[in-house]
């Protein structure tokens, strides 16, 4: 992977701190299984995904409630799918 790449990755590693033990641990999991392989699309929808409230993320990824956007949801039941 290029360097720039590694800086992006390390960058979102850093916004994807969420002080939510669960939240964190969903994202990094994500970063480092599948953000390297994914298409631009997806990556995109990963950093609209955190500019979204903790509160409502957490609903989310609990399953207790789904996004209204078609993206996120997905995005959100691949995260949720991820082996530990």
């Amino acid at each position: 992977m290029s360097e720039e790449l590694e800086r992006e990755l390390s960058r979102l590693r850093w916004r994807s701190r969420r002080g939510m033990r669960e939240l964190d641990r969903l994202f990094e999991r994500y970063l480092d299984r599948a953000w390297r392989q994914a298409p631009a699309t997806e990556r995109a929808v990963f950093l609209r995904l955190l500019e979204i409230e903790d509160d409502k993320l957490w609903h989310w990824f609990m399953g207790h409630e789904t996004p209204a956007d078609a993206e996120l949801a997905q995005l959100v039941d691949s995260i949720r799918a991820l082996p530990p």
